[in-house]
């Protein structure tokens, strides 16, 4: 197919978009198919008022049937930090068509420096369907990736699953970067598995968004094991009720 006949499909399948980080090593890189799927979104749409069975690595669509390629593997460096792609659809990233629909932002179009919903104080923004769920950046809730040092995703449960990096006011621009902490022990073999988990400040329905991929910590000289996580505490007036040391995912109107 000549890439002329390929923009109006591309294009037409943004209309109802959302936000997640795409990269090699991720779940349901080709939505719900074997073959390559450059223009797929499936793994973008949100979790509401879902059972956690559906909910919990988006068994909702099938996506925990569908792992990255043989090799494929995000690569968590040990002191250091890892780059994904914030978009709505795979087609706006680098990894379709050869970036040819990307731009500095998710949704592959183009915008101001200070992009931010109408109004003062501003409102929400709603051009590319909302699908930031927020008025402007430092608004941007900000998300998160949590590690479980399980090679088989039947394995990861709520308890090792661990928050260990945030990246404030994400999703925001397409090109995120997220730290990993020197601490950080090496995986078993196999690799680890890895969540991207991310609860919007308001802005549309209170939903709440889940993605997944193999992982592995690189240079890695701790051999401490990461702690159980513990159930968090919304406490953002009082850190005094803060829950300290390792911490489980937000669920959220699940």
């Amino acid at each position: 197919m000549h890439f002329q006949t390929l923009l109006p499909f591309v294009l037409a399948s943004l209309a109802t978009a959302h936000t997640v980080p795409w990269v090699k090593g991720m779940y349901c890189i080709n939505g719900t198919s074997h073959e390559d799927a450059p223009n797929t979104n499936t793994a973008v749409n949100p979790l509401y008022n879902l059972a956690k069975a559906d909910w919990w690595f988006q068994h909702d669509r099938g996506c925990d049937a569908y792992p990255p390629d043989e090799g494929d593997i995000l690569e968590l460096p040990a002191g250091g930090s890892f780059e994904v792609e914030m978009a709505h659809n795979r087609a706006q990233t680098t990894l379709s068509y050869d970036g040819k629909f990307t731009s500095i932002w998710p949704d592959g179009k183009e915008h101001p420096e200070d992009w931010s919903g109408p109004g003062n104080p501003p409102e929400c923004i709603t051009d590319g369907t909302g699908a930031l769920h927020t008025n402007n950046q430092t608004m941007a809730a900000g998300s998160a990736f949590a590690i479980s040092y399980n090679s088989e995703l039947s394995d990861v449960t709520s308890e090792n699953l661990v928050v260990f990096t945030v990246a404030a006011h994400t999703p925001w621009k397409r090109l995120a970067s997220f730290s990993v902490p020197a601490a950080l022990p090496a995986c078993p073999p196999g690799g680890c598995h890895c969540a991207w988990l991310w609860v919007p400040n308001g802005c549309g329905q209170p939903n709440m968004y889940m993605a997944g991929y193999r992982c592995n910590v690189t240079g890695a000289t701790s051999t401490i094991p990461v702690a159980k996580g513990q159930t968090p505490v919304y406490c953002p007036d009082d850190a005094s009720k803060c829950v300290k040391g390792a911490k489980q995912m937000v669920v959220w109107n699940q």
